[in-house]
């Protein structure tokens, strides 16, 4: 295998718990419409599993979510529904947070390679996420899709950090969580895509990543 130089990462859901600040975030839309509304633990969480669902791991209508919550479970104080959007990037990057566990483990991987987030979405979104967690003091290049104009799984994207780094791609690796974006898209590139895979989900595609891994501490037996 060809000497690693770079290790680039996804940040929802690889970098961060995007599940868990789902699920902050849900406890702050509580407070807001459903306070003194005497939510039992029942339906509390039967409530967060529809938020959950219509949130479908960041690919959901904010629209359609607080409208389908709204429709089933009446609130207190409704959000208008021109208040959606900002409702919701005002607070959910501030429920994002990284255990102290992968803080550690970025801080080893800096000390040994060069080191990149590649993100799609929104910068507002993004960058909020990455500066409220520091991690835009731990990671040389940061790479977010509407900041360039490119998004996963398109190989530009990649290209453009391997450029910043000044490294080739044989010589780096992307570590990911979603196979049709990031795995396809680093690969697409020459770059060997590191499936980052902690609840077991099945690959039901053709793609085949380099190698997958289930704990984060994973990573650092790439740079030994």
């Amino acid at each position: 295998m060809d000497k690693v130089k770079a290790i680039m990462f996804d940040l929802d859901d690889t970098l961060l718990d995007r599940d868990k600040a789902v699920e902050i975030m849900f406890s702050v839309v509580m407070e807001k419409c459903y306070k003194n509304a005497g939510i039992t633990e029942p339906l509390y969480n039967e409530m967060l599993g529809e938020f959950k669902k219509y949130d479908n791991r960041g690919f959901g209508n904010k629209t359609v979510l607080f409208n389908s919550l709204f429709e089933r479970f009446p609130p207190v104080v409704r959000i208008p529904e021109c208040e959606f959007r900002e409702f919701w990037d005002s607070n959910f990057h501030k429920c994002f947070s990284i255990d102290t566990e992968r803080i550690n483990i970025a801080a080893k991987i800096k000390k040994h390679v060069k080191t990149a987030i590649i993100t799609n979405g929104s910068v507002r979104s993004q960058r909020g996420k990455i500066e409220h967690t520091g991690l835009d003091k731990m990671f040389e290049v940061i790479i977010i899709s509407d900041e360039v104009g490119i998004q996963k799984p398109d190989p530009k994207i990649f290209e453009l950090a391997l450029n910043k780094l000044d490294v080739l791609p044989e010589n780096a690796l992307f570590v990911g969580d979603r196979i049709n974006k990031d795995i396809l898209g680093c690969q697409s590139a020459g770059i060997r895509g590191i499936w980052f895979n902690p609840n077991n989900f099945k690959n039901e595609t053709d793609i085949k990543p380099f190698a997958e891994i289930h704990n984060f501490t994973e990573v650092l037996s790439y740079i030994s």
